[in-house]
This record gives C-alpha cells, structure tokens and sequence, in this order.
C-alpha cells in the first residue's frame, strides 16, 4: 500500500500527558526527532485527578525520573503549593515525598520545556491510526487524513482510548476533563490484533475553597524543611510560604445517603463494565466493601495558588449530581460548600501489559510502543516513568543499541514494568512499597546512586550533573572514614551529655569507634560530630546514617538481588519454542506461551509456572531445546 507521508520523524509519540511529555523529551534529548501529537495542547502535562506529585513509593519514582535525566522531578520542583516528606517517623524504605502542586503552573511549566526542546514538534492533532507494514511501524495517519512517517511510534493515550464519562445514569464519550475520546485509534488498536482490556477510574467533587468553614477541620501544613524531588533543585530556593491542606471525614449521615442511593450509584446499578483501581476505590465502594468503619479521611486539596477550586481528596464517586451535592454538604466543614465540579468516573480502553517486552515495545509490531494508563498503570508518576524508559528504548532502538531494562533490584521502575509484563493486570495498577520485596535497596536517598550512571551512559544526565553526584559520594565516603577513625570517649563532657541523653551512660569512660556509635538506634551523625565540634552537610550525614545503620541488612538484600540477577541472565526470548520442552505442567506451559517471558527469572515470577518448571526449562536450555 502506498502512502503519501507529508513530514518525516525518528519517533511520534501520541498524547501528551505525563508518559507522552517525558518519552518525547527522553527521545528528543537523546537525538532523535520527534512529534509529539496531542487531541488538546491546553492539556499537556495536566493533572485530570489529585493536583499532587509524590507520595508512597510514588515519590521515589519520580527521584528515579531524576536521576535518570527525566523533567517530571524538575517541574514539579518549579511549581509546588505545598511539601511534605511522608513516613518520618519509619525507615528509610518508606520515606517518600509528596508536593501538593498548582496545576495550572505545572502543566504552563511542563509546556515551556516541551516548546523549547530541540528535536520536538509539539502538534495539536488526532491520530486515527497507527501505520504498519510487515509487523514494523511505518507512521500514522490523523484524523485530517495527514500521513506522517516514522521508525517508531510511542503510545501514551491515558484514559482517552475509547473513553466514556459516567455521572448517574449519564453516559457519555469523553476523554479526561471531558475531552475528546480516542475512539478510531482505539479500533485501529484492536484491529492491529492487541488484546484490550476496559479499565476504569475516577475523580471527586471540587468546591470553592471560600465556601469552605475550615474551622472545624484540621490544618495539614507542608514541611519548613527544605526538600526537593531533583536533585539539582536548591536549598535556599524552598518555597516558605507554602499552602496548606485541611482534613475532615465522612460521618453517619454521609454513609446513609450514599447508601440510600446505592440503587443510582453506575457501579453497582450495572452502567460501570469497567474494573476499578483496588487501591484508590470510589467513596461507594468503600462505604459497601468497609461497612463497619465509622468514617473516613478527606483531604481538602487547594488546585493552585491563583484558584478557589479544592480537591475533596478520598470522595471519588460517579453518584448522580444532587446525591453528590447531598454527600458533600453532610462533610464537615463542607456544609455551606459550593460545588464547582461534578465527580464522575470514566471507562477506558487500555492494552494488556502481557503484550509487552521489558523495553515497553509490543511483541507484536516492531517500534511500536506503549507507556501509562494504555498499559493498565494508574498515576502520573507511574506514567512518567513508564513515558521515559519508552522513549529512551525507541530511541535505542533505532540507534541499535542495547536497550535500557531496569531489574527489581534497582528501581520502583522496573517493578512496575516487570510485574506488568510478567504478571499482567486486572486492575488498574498502582506501585506500592509493598511491590518491592528489595524496597531497602530502593529508597528516597538513594536514586542518584542506582540509576545516575544509567542517565550519564545513554545522554540525558549532564557532565555538570554527574560531576556534582561524584563529588557527592566522594563527601559521603570521606565522611564515613573520618567516623571510621575517630574515638568518642565519653567522660568528654559534650560527648557524654549527648550519649546519656539517649540511655548510653553504660560506656562512662570507654573510647568508641564513630561508625559503632552511629550503628546505635537514635544517634546520628550529625548530632555526633557536633560533640566534638565538627559541622557537616546534613543532606551527606543523613547519607552517612542509613548506609551505617543498615548496613546489614543492605548487603543481605544485595546477596538476594544477585541471585535475581544470575536468573534474568538466562535468555529465553519471544520465539522460544516451549512445545519442544518435555514435562513442563499443562498450566506452566499454557503461561509461558501465552506471556512469552524474556528470560529464565521473568519465568520464575510468572503465575502458574512452579520451581520444577523453572528447573526443566534450565535443563532444556543447557540442551539447546527450545531453539
């Protein structure tokens, strides 16, 4: 078939959300040139959901974004309301940050960079069909019948593939905001032969922030103390006059009438086909699937600093409007509120991630690929990442270099994409700590130090920006031997006021080793140091603290990881041919065919395909069966 292309490009990434935006900036920046097409340029980068970057697990993602030469960590750095490292009070495995952002200044901000990028044509436009050609990517066609070619095409679409909003019994094509749906590209991607599931998700009422009493709620103000999610982000450049966020709950009455109203609810009335995110249920849901709470959470979120409209964080729902207007005035604080926006929910299509490889490319068309909610992910954060290791792998790609595949071990990213593409989801999937089982490795501090070298090697981390890293692990090296050859002995007054105001007046007179101290619970090095009238950087001693304290447990996880990694050395690959392999179970060998992992460890972690599959596939590999 012959086509009749109007302009050229390396990549073309559809939609610009928070996937789109950093696999086109990923890819441009790397050297390729690329087109990135979106339905509506207003909503680059735009926060349809909770204005706010960050959170459990989450944050750490966007760290990762960082050190790996991504913007979403920068950006948001640029246009904050509000800052709060969660988990204070636990370890350092669950220590994450969280922004409250003006999301009207993050999408403007977000929209500069993308304008000013050089390789980068920003271009409101539909695309209506992918172009292929002997299973390879060859362009797209808009909506307006232009044909422009491409090597590769990067998915990003979020919930606009065949999207619908839902208020009551309200059914309606839409994308996010009530945009445009993707509905010829959605066809397209089912006619290309993907396996599509239907996802949904939703959002709350938003009031206005003057018709609020928050007298009777609790303020939640952000931290005094500097943070940033960049790691070129300064100190001194920390916003002190910060926004807050106020708390209140749902009560008796809030949970009667939405029970009253159950029958008009589209969950459970039969309008809603699509499977809801677990883990950020509807206010419905939660009032049926958690009947013996009294109450919950609501957080009152203000959407920038230049707008009345507040996020009614936890009341996401889909209820008729009037029923949604009774539920917000039965809230606390919210009784004379005015809503300025109706909740609703939205179904979408999205691609079965088991259709992917680890680069994020599809199995079945070459340079065709996918990032965010299209893979079955929910959040910007998860998207953002997603969006870079696409556009860093298209590129790649078409570099014919190895692609970029981050192990378990060494990123909240590569969880994520490991677990969509080896497991697959039902559900809109969302990161948790929880997903991590090397979380110790996987810290807020620490990004740099995983991924930074990854960053510099494929060229979106800066000479200026790795220089300061190395300068920094060398600061945090000299800092521990100058621990490593300091005694502390206590009759020294400073130093024992400070040993026996946390319970360690036992060692009176003993000399000890500063690494042994700093081991201890509650000592620090910093507080240490000061005994002796040393000053250090408290960013390289809080360095300095984690890697001495768990020092044990680090290496332990490390010697796990190892393990891990010797297993996904063990190539499989697409084409292997698992009906040559004799004595695997029926169910095993149904599971490896239909997902079709790379290697011996994504395997491992397939349901379904126990150890004695794993230990015949070995064999059969030592053999050469399979081939």
């Amino acid at each position: 078939m012959s086509h009749n292309f109007t302009e050229s490009y390396d990549i073309i990434v559809i939609g610009a959300g928070h996937a789109g935006v950093e696999a086109s900036l990923a890819a441009s920046r790397m050297g390729c040139k690329v087109l990135l097409a979106t339905i509506n340029i207003e909503m680059l980068a735009f926060m349809p959901c909770n204005p706010s970057i960050g959170g459990s697990a989450k944050g750490i993602v966007v760290r990762e974004v960082d050190a790996l030469g991504g913007e979403m960590a920068k950006n948001i750095d640029k246009s904050y309301i509000q800052m709060k490292m969660l988990n204070t009070g636990k370890g350092p495995a669950v220590r994450a940050l969280r922004a409250q952002a003006d999301k009207e200044l993050y999408s403007k901000e977000m929209r500069k960079t993308v304008e000013n990028q050089e390789n980068l044509t920003l271009q409101q436009t539909m695309i209506n069909e992918i172009l292929v050609e002997d299973g390879k990517v060859i362009g797209v066609k808009t909506a307006t019948h232009q044909e422009y070619a491409a090597k590769a095409v990067i998915v990003t679409t979020g919930t606009a593939l065949r999207g619908e909003i839902i208020i009551g019994d309200l059914k309606y094509s839409s994308g996010p905001n009530h945009s445009l749906a993707a509905i010829p590209l959605a066809d397209n991607l089912r006619d290309l032969g993907f396996e599509i599931g239907r996802f949904k998700t939703g959002t709350p009422p938003r009031v206005k922030a003057s018709s609020i009493n928050y007298d009777v709620t609790e303020i939640q103000p952000g931290d005094e103390k500097a943070n940033h999610f960049s790691y070129t982000s300064r100190d001194e450049d920390y916003v002190k006059d910060q926004v807050p966020c106020w708390l209140t709950y749902t009560n008796a009455e809030s949970h009667e009438i939405i029970q009253n109203n159950l029958h008009r609810a589209p969950m459970f009335s039969g309008i809603v086909k699509g499977v809801g995110p677990r883990y950020c249920p509807s206010i419905e849901d939660k009032i049926v699937r958690f009947a013996d709470k009294e109450r919950h959470q609501l957080f009152l979120e203000p959407e920038g600093r230049d707008t009345e409209e507040v996020y009614v964080q936890g009341l996401s729902t889909s209820l008729p409007e009037d029923v949604q207007k009774d539920l917000v005035h039965s809230i606390k604080g919210l009784e004379n509120a005015e809503m300025m926006r109706t909740g609703y929910a939205i179904e979408y299509d999205m691609i079965m991630p088991h259709q992917l490889r680890a680069t994020l490319e599809t199995k079945k068309i070459s340079g065709l690929f996918t990032a965010g909610q299209t893979n079955g992910t929910s959040g910007y954060e998860e998207a953002a990442g997603q969006g870079l290791l696409a556009g860093i792998n298209a590129c790649m790609k078409l570099d014919g270099k190895e692609p970029l595949i981050l192990a378990r071990n060494e990123a909240y990213i590569g969880v994520m994409v490991d677990d969509l593409t080896t497991k697959g989801t039902l559900e809109p999937y969302r990161l948790l700590t929880s997903r991590a089982e090397f979380r110790l490795l996987l810290r807020h501090d620490n990004a740099d130090q995983r991924l930074i070298e990854y960053g510099r090697k494929i060229g979106l981390v800066s000479q200026e920006r790795y220089d300061a890293y190395l300068e920094k692990m060398e600061n945090v090296q000299k800092l521990i031997q100058q621990l490593s050859e300091t005694i502390f002995v206590q009759d020294e007054e400073k130093v024992h006021a400070y040993l026996t105001s946390l319970g360690y007046e036992s060692d009176a007179h003993i000399g000890i080793n500063g690494i042994d101290l700093v081991k201890r619970p509650n000592v620090t090095t910093k507080e240490l140091l000061a005994t002796i009238g040393e000053e250090v950087d408290e960013e390289i001693a809080n360095q300095c603290d984690i890697e001495l304290k768990y020092a044990g447990y680090i290496e332990k996880a490390k010697r796990e990881a190892n393990k891990l990694k010797e297993m996904d050395s063990i190539k499989l690959g697409v084409d292997f041919n698992y009906d040559k392999v004799d004595n695997l179970s029926i169910e095993g060998r149904q599971k490896l065919m239909k997902y079709k992992p790379a290697t011996i460890g994504q395997a491992s972690r397939l349901s379904g395909v126990n150890p004695a599959d794993i230990a015949v596939l070995a064999i059969a590999i030592k053999q050469g069966k399979g081939r």
